[in-house]
């Protein structure tokens, strides 16, 4: 050992008269690692995460779209299946991505330009790429 500790290497444990006892656990916890950046590995995870751009439509497919959208209001009464695919924008950041909703049609509000699913969704019209169903196999 080192000679420079020799005077206190067998001095008994200091105890304070003042300050209670720390236990164990209090001690460890001292030490233990903490967040400095608190919501830094969020803000990298939301940095990292991958939005599309929306794809703009052509006349063509938009008159399509317009199309089937008819089929369809002629024939809400029957509730028809359907699958829509349309963009869905992020809200924390640009882009969004692609969703497609299967269900049935129960109402096309011109209105608020949004078809209403029976399910409750609401899908709107502005941002439908594709509409596909058993309807439109005739077409």
């Amino acid at each position: 050992m080192n000679k420079s500790y020799d005077d206190i290497i067998n001095l008994p444990h200091h105890v304070s008269a003042t300050r209670p006892h720390m236990s164990a656990i209090d001690r460890a916890a001292q030490f233990s690692p903490f967040a400095a950046l608190t919501g830094y590995g969020d803000a990298i995870k939301e940095t990292a995460r991958l939005t599309g751009e929306k794809v703009e439509l052509d006349e063509y497919m938009k008159d399509v779209l317009s199309v089937r959208l008819q089929i369809i209001v002629d024939q809400l009464k029957e509730h028809p299946e359907i699958a829509i695919t349309y963009f869905q924008p992020d809200e924390k950041k640009n882009g969004g991505a692609y969703v497609t909703v299967i269900g049935r049609a129960k109402k096309i509000d011109e209105y608020e330009r949004v078809v209403v699913m029976t399910d409750g969704t609401r899908i709107p019209i502005d941002e439908i790429a594709s509409i596909d169903g058993q309807i439109f196999e005739t077409m």
